[in-house]
């Protein structure tokens, strides 16, 4: 990488190679197993033999008693919009994407136990086919056999506090050239994440270079209050932000310039593909009272066991299992064992970083968290090869954090702080050979 120190450079390609031997033998594999996905057959279809475990007391299990497929309008011929209402219930990870030749969903749910034969779903008959099976490891996968292109307007699980669970997905028929499947069927049901566009290459002015990550966007506005979106507010800031740091010398790119979903993986992917020195991932959640309210500075920590950043991280993720991204991922344990020795680097630096960060924002008298600092397993922050926050300017939840967020003075301020630690920050990490950004003057 441009600004990594070689031990970095080394971490990180062993990583990419492993990866590489991962996705091949994925490959390699792609005929063989108990993949559902072969022809459209009928209207119901058993489970492979001996491919599903049996299910544990609260496990989801598929119930085609209680699901439904419904069509919206009167029958004139053509595609209607559709709704499928999968009774599996209880709650759990789950994700849903469209595949083409011929054009189908895909659901697949972590842990989903399945009928052991053919069973009767009704309206059924509005589809092409149904059927389910086993996925990869641990998850199952029920397909749909659409009558054409579609789009999922709506993906959502119901059901708490004990209440059956329900996935509820809202279908509508669009032309061929709105048709939008993932492009490879074979990566999408072997859970490999769809490859990335990446921008085109940056030349290296010798610049640090930092992305910034406005949370949330698209179908994704995040916290909500009183009009205001989470989504919204974040790109507002972090372009305010980009503005302070590229004013001050340093190359500061954001993840979305505009209001449209970003998976997480593409994120992380965008920030290596332009060889970026440090990742802000820019948030303002909500949390019920008391809970949360101040600056809060997360750092990559798998283990957290703190309430709040667990729902926090439960929730970031939650729209990418939507968009058909799975966020677990398929390293193996040498890939896993790689991974932990880059970040062994890079853990350091963002701890180093988050370290400035809360400082500064003490001198410049910004209300903090009353632990500014903490862990989290938040996805964003899973690469091994680049340092990483998640900085929760404040919760949206908080009147005064929420009359702060609104407030041009402050975000100014805000930014002027975040500004000031990622200078700081640079100048310790050059100082300390780990990275090669361009230490400014001394004031």
């Amino acid at each position: 990488m441009r600004r990594l120190a070689p031990r970095f450079k080394a971490a990180a390609a062993a990583v990419a190679v492993v990866a590489a031997a991962v996705m091949a033998s994925a490959c390699l594999h792609a005929g063989t197993g108990t993949d559902t996905d072969a022809g459209t057959g009928g209207a119901q279809l058993a489970q492979a033999e001996g491919a599903q475990p049996a299910a544990r007391a609260g496990d989801p299990l598929f119930d085609p008693s209680r699901s439904t497929v419904t069509a919206e309008g009167r029958d004139r011929g053509k595609p209607r919009p559709l709704h499928l209402h999968l009774a599996v219930g209880a709650r759990a990870p789950f994700r849903a994407y469209l595949l083409d030749q011929p054009p189908r969903l895909v659901v697949e749910m972590e842990g989903l136990d399945l009928p052991a034969g053919p069973a009767a779903v009704q309206g059924a008959d509005l589809l092409a086919g149904l059927r389910w099976g086993p996925g990869l490891p641990g998850w199952g996968r029920i397909i749909a056999a659409l009558p054409g292109p579609y789009a999922v307007a709506a993906a959502t699980i119901t059901g708490r506090d004990g209440e059956a669970a329900a996935i509820e997905l809202s279908l509508v028929p669009v032309g061929p050239e709105d048709f939008a499947p993932r492009a490879d069927a074979m990566t999408a049901l072997k859970g490999l994440p769809e490859p990335s566009e990446l921008p085109p290459a940056v030349a290296d002015d010798g610049r640090l270079r930092v992305v910034l990550d406005p949370g949330h966007g698209g179908f994704d506005p995040g916290a909500q209050v009183d009009g205001v979106s989470e989504a919204a507010l974040m790109l507002q800031f972090s372009t305010e932000l980009a503005a302070a740091l590229n004013a001050a010398g340093i190359d500061a790119r954001l993840t979305r310039g505009e209001d449209r979903f970003v998976p997480l993986e593409q994120r992380t992917t965008a920030a290596r593909a332009v060889d970026a020195d440090l990742f802000i991932s820019l948030h303002a959640d909500m949390l019920p009272k008391a809970q949360a309210a101040g600056a809060t500075i997360y750092v990559w920590n798998p283990a957290s066991n703190d309430r709040a950043a667990q729902e926090l991280a439960a929730r970031h993720d939650r729209d990418d299992m939507l968009a058909g991204v799975d966020l677990d991922g398929t390293d193996d344990r040498v890939a896993r064992a790689l991974i932990d020795l880059a970040r062994t680097r890079t853990q350091p630096a963002s701890e180093a970083f988050a370290s400035h960060l809360s400082s500064e924002l003490a001198l410049s008298d910004i209300g903090m968290h009353r632990r500014p600092v903490q862990g989290a397993a938040f996805s964003v922050l899973k690469s091994p090869d680049i340092p990483s926050v998640l900085v929760e300017l404040g919760f949206l939840s908080d009147p005064v954090d929420r009359a702060n967020l609104l407030n041009p003075a402050w975000r100014a301020q805000m930014a002027g702080a975040i500004t000031r630690a990622v200078t700081n920050w640079r100048a310790d990490q050059a100082a300390a050979g780990t990275l090669r950004g361009v230490v400014p003057p001394a004031r």
